[in-house]
Parts: C-alpha cells; sequence; structure tokens
C-alpha cells in the first residue's frame, strides 16, 4: 500500500493518548504504571506510524521520554533530592497531565460559553433590514469516537487481517482513493456501515487503506463515527444520506486494487 497522508482537524496530541489509556483502564493518574503505559503508548505508536498520521514526531518524542522514565524506575537505586528524599521520575508526567487537564477544561468551559452565547441575538437598529438565516452544514464530528477509540478498532482488526501473499510477481497496492468511492456506494445501499464488516477477512494493507479512507470521509463531513460493539469496532454512518456525498477536497493514493 503507497503511503498516505492524513491530518484531521481535531486530532488528539500525546498527552491524550496518555489520558485515554488511564481513563480506559481506570489507573490511579498519581500512581501510574509506567511499564504497561509505555508498552502500550509504543505499540499505539507504531500503528500511527504505519498508517502515517499528521503529527507522530510529537507521539515519538513523548515516547522517548516514556522510555526514560521506564528505565530510571528500573534502576537498584533511586535518585533523592537535597533532602535525601527519593525522586520519583513519573512526577514531572503527572504534574504536566494535570496541569493540561486543567487547560482543556477551561477551554471547554469557555466553548460552551462561546456557543451559549451564539444562541442569543442581538436588537439591531429598527430600520436595519431583515437579514435571513440560513443553516449551515456542520462538518461531521468524531467526538463520540476519538483518534484513539478509532485505533483500538483498527489494532483488534489488524490482528485477525491474514498476512499478504508472497509470490513473485508485484505487490498488490492499495488505493485509499478506490477504497473511499467503494465505501460510499456501501452506504449508498445503508446508510449505516460497520468498520469490521468492510474489511472482515481481508489482507492487512487493504485493512489500512481502509480505515484511511474513513478518516478522510470524516474530515470532508460525509460520514461520522461511533464506537460499537466494544472497543474492536466502530460504525460509519452517512451524515446526510439525502445528499449526494461530497467531492471536494478529495486527497487520492498512488497504486490500484
Amino acid at each position: 500500500m503507497a503511503m498516505y497522508r492524513i491530518q484531521l482537524q481535531d486530532f488528539e496530541g500525546p498527552l491524550d493518548l496518555l489520558l485515554f489509556f488511564i481513563r480506559r483502564d481506570e489507573l490511579d493518574i498519581y500512581d501510574i504504571p509506567i511499564a504497561h503505559i509505555t508498552d502500550e503508548y509504543l505499540a499505539y505508536v507504531r500503528l500511527m506510524e504505519e498508517i502515517d498520521l499528521d503529527g507522530v514526531a510529537d507521539f515519538i518524542y513523548m515516547a522517548a521520554l516514556l522510555i526514560n522514565m521506564k528505565a530510571r524506575m528500573l534502576l537498584p537505586r533511586q535518585q533523592v533530592d537535597e533532602d535525601g528524599e527519593p525522586i520519583d521520575p513519573r512526577q514531572e508526567l503527572v504534574e504536566r497531565l494535570l496541569e493540561y487537564l486543567r487547560f482543556r477544561e477551561a477551554s471547554e468551559q469557555l466553548s460552551e460559553a462561546h456557543d451559549a452565547r451564539a444562541d442569543l441575538f442581538t436588537r439591531g437598529m429598527a430600520s436595519a433590514p431583515a437579514q435571513r438565516f440560513e443553516e449551515e452544514e456542520e462538518p461531521a464530528e468524531i467526538e463520540d469516537a476519538s483518534i484513539f477509540e478509532l485505533i483500538t478498532a483498527l489494532r483488534g482488526i489488524l490482528t485477525e487481517a491474514p498476512e499478504e501473499p508472497v509470490h513473485a510477481v508485484e505487490r498488490v497496492h492499495y488505493s485509499v482513493e478506490a477504497q473511499r468511492e467503494r465505501l460510499l456506494k456501501e452506504l449508498q445501499r445503508d446508510d449505516v456501515v460497520s468498520f469490521r464488516g468492510l474489511v472482515a477477512g481481508e489482507p492487512r494493507g487493504l485493512v489500512i487503506a481502509v480505515f484511511l479512507a474513513v478518516l478522510e470521509l470524516a474530515r470532508l463531513g460525509d460520514v461520522w463515527l461511533r464506537p460499537i460493539d466494544g472497543p474492536n469496532d466502530f460504525a460509519v454512518e452517512r451524515l446526510y444520506p439525502d445528499e449526494e456525498p461530497s467531492t471536494n477536497g478529495s486527497i487520492s493514493a498512488n497504486g490500484h486494487e
């Protein structure tokens, strides 16, 4: 499969991934099992590199910090401060996570206040011409299924995908654009499809191509994504079933089916 770069407008960062693990596994943020978190984190970063999501460099930098913490915690002798108290290598990470949570909570409160203010109408001049308000189409959001939930589903499906056959012929390249068109046809027949149902039994390269096609459709505003049936699947649903899908802003990848 040809490498394909995609960027989501609301792509979460490294701290969001750590918080995703903490919430999913119900961990104590003040006592993070750094060895377990590091292994999980590295597995996600490897998959992000494989599908070439934008912004992976920030995740790789955080991975290096986690590996350093893991190594420091394995040392037989802990570092101590000026008072002779042991230094917890995780303390800086905990402080960063707590500070990030405070900033994100404040940002959400400001966003809610902005939305509430947008629902109010300011009285204008009596002589001002009446304005016609038209509903604007809102782009598809993936808040109900975060990028990490989508990658969790992708990981689960890839563990079941058969290996690519090896023959003395040119390897098949899967086109993300072709998979996007295929998915649009599927959604014309059924407004909601399961990602697992789309890729069940398919080789690894095709699974990744379909996954990228799904993300591209979400970015274009044609579909919205929500988790279903546990962590290893999600639903792809047409946002506007009665309208033709968008074709603007499409990005194609080299290759063929």
